[in-house]
């Protein structure tokens, strides 16, 4: 009877998840990366150095932490990172960011990231660039040139996610 109980409890905890975001999800893919992530709005918030505050971890958009999954070995920015499915976070500053790969997969947000800092993979250095008009939501995307883009507000970072050529 307490097995039974224990699975309905982990049943009903489980079936849940999810339906508390506030924002939607979106995956973007290359032939060999994937990104899924949460796709906040703006709404007239100040986003880098209020809302995403400077020198601190950041998830890379809302609710579950943002996931990258690599097919092949791969080189992110300059790090040989092995092909497998990543936590990707990032500690934003005004003018740099370093996009972090972490092993610990199911994290919320960035609350438990210190915990799991540890299980750090990659830690790349990008250039924060502004932009001259505003994204009103979150963005992920790929360009042409094996760019991994990320926009938000008046902020633009570019990470080269490369499969390392066997």
């Amino acid at each position: 009877m307490k097995k039974i109980l224990l699975f309905a409890t982990l049943l009903t905890a489980f079936s849940g998840f999810g339906q508390n975001r506030k924002s939607p999800h979106d995956t973007v893919s290359t032939k060999d990366v994937t990104v899924t992530y949460g796709r906040p709005f703006k709404h007239d918030r100040v986003i880098f150095g209020e809302l995403v505050k400077y020198s601190e971890v950041w998830r890379l958009g809302a609710d579950e932490a943002t996931t990258i999954s690599l097919n092949r070995d791969s080189k992110i920015g300059t790090v040989d990172v092995p092909a497998g499915t990543y936590t990707m976070f990032a500690l934003v500053n005004e003018n740099e960011w370093t996009i972090i790969l972490n092993s610990v997969l199911g994290q919320w947000g960035a609350f438990s990231y210190k915990k799991n800092k540890d299980k750090d993979v990659a830690m790349v250095p990008v250039a924060a660039n502004k932009l001259s008009a505003p994204v009103e939501q979150f963005t992920i995307r790929f360009d042409d040139d094996n760019f991994m883009i990320i926009e938000w507000e008046l902020m633009q970072v570019k990470v080269q996610v490369k499969p390392n050529v066997q």
